[in-house]
C-alpha cells in the first residue's frame, strides 16, 4: 500500500542528532509512538517524514523491533508484521484464542454465513461481477455485497471496459484482518466453505495460481 510520500532525506551530520534522538528511547521508542496509534500498516517512507530521519534508519529500526519482539528474555504478547505495503503491531498469534473471546464473543456485528461465502467468493475469484457472485452461491447477493463494502471488505475494481460490469475485488483492509500480504497467501479453503466447493469450476485463474491478481 502506497503511503504517499516521499522518504525523508538522511539528517546531516554537521547538523547533529534528529529530534527524537535527543528523546527517550531515540529512534525506535519513536517508532513504537507511531505504530500504538496508526489503524493501518504504515511504510517506512512515511516514517521517516513523520519522524525526520532517513528511510534507511527507519527500516533498520524497524527490523531491529521485529527482531526484540520475536526473541529476547521477555517474550511479548504482540508482534511487528510487514504486511499490504507496510508495518503494523498485532497481538501475536499464540494468543489469538483469547484475543478472539475478547473482541469476537458477545459482538452483535459480526458478519453472517452468507456474507462470510459472499467474501470468500471474491477473494478467490477476484475481480468478480455481482451476477458471478450470485450464480455461485445461488442466491441473490446485492445486500451481502453492500454489506462488504459498507465494512471496507472490498471495492469496486477499476472497470475493465469490456463486459460494462461492476467487479468487486477485496481491500487492503482485507488483507490486514487476515494478516496476509497479497491474496496469493489464500488457503485453499474453498473445498470447505459451503456453498463454494465448487469455486474453481468457474475459471482456471485463482489467487494462489497467479501473482498478477493483487488486491489494490
Amino acid at each position: 500500500m502506497s503511503q504517499g510520500v516521499n522518504a525523508a532525506p538522511s539528517p546531516n551530520p554537521s547538523q547533529g542528532p534528529a529530534a527524537v534522538d535527543l528523546l527517550p528511547g531515540g529512534l525506535d521508542a519513536g517508532i513504537e509512538a507511531v505504530l500504538m496509534v496508526i489503524d493501518e500498516p504504515i511504510g517506512a517512507p512515511a516514517l521517516a517524514e513523520v519522524l525526520e530521519v532517513g528511510e534507511e534508519r527507519v527500516t533498520a529500526a524497524l527490523l531491529r523491533l521485529r527482531a526484540q519482539y520475536d526473541g529476547g528474555d521477555t517474550p511479548r504478547g504482540f508482534e511487528l508484521r510487514e504486511l499490504a505495503g507496510g508495518w503494523r503491531i498485532f497481538s501475536r498469534r499464540d494468543f489469538a484464542p483469547f484475543v478472539s473471546r475478547f473482541v469476537i464473543d458477545g459482538q452483535t456485528a459480526r458478519l453472517t454465513q452468507a456474507a462470510l461465502e459472499t467474501l470468500a467468493v471474491i477473494a478467490y475469484r477476484q475481480p468478480v461481477s455481482r451476477g458471478r457472485i450470485a450464480a455461485i452461491r445461488g442466491v441473490n447477493v446485492d445486500s451481502v455485497v453492500r454489506t462488504l463494502l459498507t465494512r471496507g471488505l472490498i471495492h469496486e475494481a477499476p472497470d475493465d471496459g469490456e463486459s460494462g460490469a461492476t467487479l468487486y475485488q477485496t481491500t487492503s483492509y482485507f488483507l490486514e484482518r487476515l494478516g496476509l500480504g497479497s491474496i496469493s497467501e489464500l488457503p485453499r479453503l474453498s473445498p470447505h466453505l459451503p456453498g463454494v466447493g465448487d469455486i474453481d469450476d468457474y475459471d482456471v485463474d485463482s489467487p494462489w495460481k497467479s501473482a498478477n491478481h493483487e488486491t489494490t
